[in-house]
């Protein structure tokens, strides 16, 4: 079962499992969803993650298809973005990013953890590379996946005694349709404070990164390992360019802080205090 199946990460490893002999079900929002999945072979699922009752429901209608049968895995996928300096980041839209990222990863999984155990299956999770260390303007994002990260440390430790296996796939920036979301932020809330233009530049230089980035057959083939490998990796972190792209990880924090502000703050006119 692959959750937030109906674009990016979700529909292609939805798809390529499918392609490859798996039954799988993909869960989407939104029925005009349900149509291209069927179409590649995918049983479409309705079904929100905030949603308590949505999850049961669609963890009956799992069920019940598969009979007898065994639900082998669990692919935490669904998520949303979310940018804004913290200062002035809506709290409800804070909330709103940890319900959808973290808890829903959490509820999804309390719904069929049963059903996994049953199979001695996996449970992968798609957490980021924002989960290893946060940019300025991606608190909100970096939040969810670093607290999904802490989960999945605590859940695969938790769920070794009952066999199932929990892995963290880390993608880097891949062409998805999360960046046309990106694209479509609304930053006009920011519009007179010292942030404006900053954040102006931080997007563009992101959207840049995202054209020239690479379809995500990279993130489909790691999740593919990570279901299939006899003795998976448990953290596997992938990014277009390989080690090129986990330099900034390395570098200290204190380097980090001050090439961001050579990078993204010089020139800036700030207001006085």
């Amino acid at each position: 079962m692959v959750t937030g199946a109906s674009t990016g990460f979700g529909a292609a490893i939805a798809r390529h499992l499918a392609e490859r002999g798996f039954r799988v079900f993909g869960t989407v929002r939104r029925a005009e969803d349900e149509v291209a999945l069927e179409r590649d072979g995918v049983t479409p699922v309705r079904m929100d993650v905030t949603d308590t009752a949505s999850i049961m429901r669609a963890r009956g209608e799992v069920e019940r298809a598969l009979g007898t049968a065994p639900l082998m895995a669990l692919v935490n996928n669904a998520g949303i973005p979310a940018a804004g300096p913290l200062e002035l980041f809506p709290l409800d839209e804070l909330r709103q990013i940890l319900e959808v990222n973290l808890i829903g990863a959490v509820a999804v999984t309390q719904a069929f953890l049963a059903l996994l155990k049953a199979s001695r299956g996996r449970i992968v999770n798609i957490s980021s590379v924002a989960g290893r260390g946060a940019l300025p303007f991606l608190g909100p994002y970096a939040a969810s996946k670093f607290g999904l990260e802490a989960i999945s440390d605590s859940l695969r430790r938790e769920l070794s005694p009952f066999g199932v296996r929990v892995i963290v796939i880390e993608p880097g920036s891949f062409k998805t349709a999360i960046w046309r979301k990106v694209e479509a932020m609304d930053l006009r809330r920011y519009a007179g404070t010292p942030y404006e233009g900053v954040l102006e530049r931080f997007r563009r230089a992101s959207l840049r990164g995202a054209e020239r980035a690479p379809p995500p057959d990279k993130v489909v083939r790691a999740v593919w390992r990570a279901l299939n490998a006899r003795r998976p990796r448990l953290r596997v972190m992938v990014t277009p360019h390989g080690w090129l792209d986990r330099i900034p990880l390395w570098i200290p924090d204190r380097w980090l802080d001050w090439l961001t502000y050579r990078l993204l703050w010089r020139g800036v006119r700030l207001p006085p205090s």
